[in-house]
């Protein structure tokens, strides 16, 4: 018996030190693999700079508060929850929810997650007297939006900039999307040991990818022009009772994007209470919402009729009071004809019937005259994404021709801007070359990666010279020959043109125009000796004061509008005045140059009666 205890005590020491010795590599390798796993550790993102290396994102670190219950108890949980409660500013319904998290069975229980700055003070304090034991305070990164908007509570350029989600770090929305891989970085991998609540321990940490950093960007925004934007929107929305008022600002030699901006805004610290309050405010309508702009779209037909030489500016036009298309008619917004006039007034007065003339005259046929105005919207852009560097551009609603024959009322409603569908920075971009030697610029955002500085695209012809500067005429003298245009937008020793747009909205559940609402929309531009900023300025959804056929008054107007934005472009941009004397001041026409307003037409008619 002694010698078979002896032979098995023999054998069990002989397996015993083949596992400790021969085997001990891997049985180590196996143990290492379970009690290590492998994470995924984010990069710093990068912040996101003002064209001046302004900071307008970044990352913060805020502290999460952690519990272990279990160590808690007697007079000590009393003492944490008073202690809590009175921190963290709970009512009663957060004491109950506390004192569930701190219940005595639970090993580990989040309190509170992103504590402020005073609420970590206190806290560690609190810990570092013993009066919090059991509490730890888990540090975190948070994407961080320093800059009041120029709307109370919300965050400077929020649907421009967009937001990271908490959970996974993602981009989402606006620049935050379109560059989340440059800024987001790549995460760093590592494999550790974790204690029984599955949290890494530092100590065991090994690096199977050091991962890298997010870049900072920089965009083209000026803070201080973006913030006076806002201002001048959130105005505006108060005093005409609008849906929303947006806004963008270009600089028409490189298409850099200066301002940009919409009322409401919201606050992108406190996005996950907006999206359960109202997700729509994240949708950004420069480039995501398509509309009807009305006689802005005047300028497009003009620069067609200018380019095929179907008129001059000088050109004489019937403006008769309709103009009828079987049982259809088109007519003056004010219901009256101003008689012959020239085709710049023709512009500058925005008269429908006119404008509906000169379509119909751009080719032989009504086909040939809406290919040649469709031409030129493609060549400016209309119809077309345009390339801006933002997530959920839209195209807009354009209907090709050659796709489906226009009837003449179709082409006659298209030259004002009716049945035809474009967002706001469509049209800022088709106007630059209108106005600026007739090249087309790509709209971007990015103006350097890190130090990197991005090339932007090279400009494309579009437009002759001489039309440009026939288009770009007839803009001052919009601004310059109409009173109200010329009281509302003109800035003294500043060049300044633009056109107005007023349609009503389509309401699919009516199936009909509604009478009483309106967009209204402003494209312009202000320069001293050329042209420094394209603003295009939309008024969504208006309810104006209806004082007769066309008279439609509100609070702010869209070229009213323009020229408080203006005024903020020559502060912020320090532009000088123009050296021509007469810039800025209402054009000086002789009697014979008069225009028969449709005020003075009634006066004559009453006379002549």
């Amino acid at each position: 018996m002694l010698g078979l205890l002896l032979v098995f005590a023999v054998a069990a020491v002989l397996r015993i030190g083949y596992w400790q010795v021969a085997m001990a590599p891997e049985l180590q390798q196996r143990a290492q693999g379970r009690l290590q796993t492998a994470a995924t550790e984010p990069a710093l993102r990068g912040d996101i700079l003002d064209r001046h290396g302004r900071v307008l994102a970044t990352t913060a670190y805020r502290d999460t508060l952690a519990a272990w219950p279990d160590r808690i108890k007697g007079e000590r949980r009393t003492t944490v929850i008073e202690a809590l409660v009175d921190i963290l500013d709970l009512d009663e319904h957060g004491r109950g929810v506390l004192e569930g998290k701190l219940d005595e069975q639970r090993a580990y229980a989040v309190i509170a997650r992103e504590l402020t700055v005073e609420q970590s003070d206190q806290v560690r304090a609190g810990i570092a007297a013993g009066r919090l034991a059991g509490l730890s305070l888990e540090p975190h990164a948070v994407r961080v939006y320093p800059n009041p908007g120029g709307q109370p509570d919300t965050t400077l350029a929020s649907q421009l900039l967009g937001f990271v989600m908490t959970n996974d770090g993602s981009g989402q929305y606006g620049i935050e999307r379109q560059y989340d891989a440059i800024l987001a970085g790549e995460p760093r991998r590592v494999a550790a040991a974790r204690d029984r609540f599955l949290r890494p321990l530092q100590s065991s940490q090994m690096v199977i990818d050091p991962g890298r950093a997010g870049q900072d960007i920089t965009l083209t925004i000026d803070a201080t022009l973006q913030l006076a934007l806002e201002k001048e929107l959130y105005l505006a929305w108060r005093a005409d009772k609008a849906k929303r008022v947006s806004a963008v600002v270009l600089d028409p030699d490189s298409g850099e994007v200066l301002a940009w901006g919409s009322v409401p805004g919201y606050d992108a610290n406190q996005f996950a209470a907006v999206a359960s309050r109202d997700p729509s405010l994240f949708q950004d309508p420069i480039v995501s919402e398509v509309y009807e702009p009305g006689s802005v779209m005047k300028m497009f037909t003009a620069a067609a009729a200018l380019t095929n030489g179907t008129v001059t500016p000088s050109t004489t036009i019937n403006d008769s009071r309709r103009i009828t298309f079987g049982p259809n008619m088109v007519r003056n917004a004010d219901k009256k004809g101003m008689g012959k006039i020239s085709f710049r007034d023709v512009i500058a007065y925005s008269r429908n019937v006119a404008v509906s003339k000169v379509a119909l005259r751009l080719g032989r046929s009504t086909a040939k005259s809406s290919q040649a105005l469709y031409a030129t919207w493609a060549a400016l852009g209309i119809g077309q994404r345009t390339g801006i560097d933002l997530a959920g551009e839209v195209p807009g609603l354009v209907p090709d021709p050659r796709k489906r024959a226009w009837t003449p009322l179709d082409l006659a409603n298209r030259s004002f801007g009716q049945g035809v569908a474009v967002t706001l920075v469509q049209l800022a971009t088709a106007f630059v070359p209108m106005l600026d030697g007739g090249t087309r610029v790509q709209p971007h955002l990015l103006r350097a990666v890190g130090d990197a500085r991005q090339t932007p695209m090279r400009a494309q012809r579009v437009l002759s010279k001489k039309v440009a500067k026939q288009t770009r005429s007839l803009m001052k003298h919009v601004t310059g020959a109409v009173p109200w245009y010329a009281q509302g937008s003109l800035i003294p020793h500043y060049e300044v043109g633009g056109k107005t747009g007023t349609a009503q909205i389509w309401r699919n559940d009516q199936g009909r125009y509604d009478p009483d609402t309106f967009n209204f929309t402003f494209v312009g531009y202000v320069g001293n000796d050329e042209p420094q900023a394209v603003v295009a300025v939309r008024i969504h959804e208006a309810d104006p004061d209806i004082h007769g056929y066309g008279d439609l008054r509100l609070e702010i107007t869209s070229y009213e509008l323009f020229r408080r934005i203006a005024r903020d472009i020559i502060a912020t941009q320090d532009m000088r005045k123009s050296s021509d004397p007469d810039a800025g001041f209402p054009i000086r026409r002789s009697a014979a140059e008069r225009v028969l307003t449709p005020e003075r037409y009634t006066q004559s008619r009453e006379r002549r009666r």
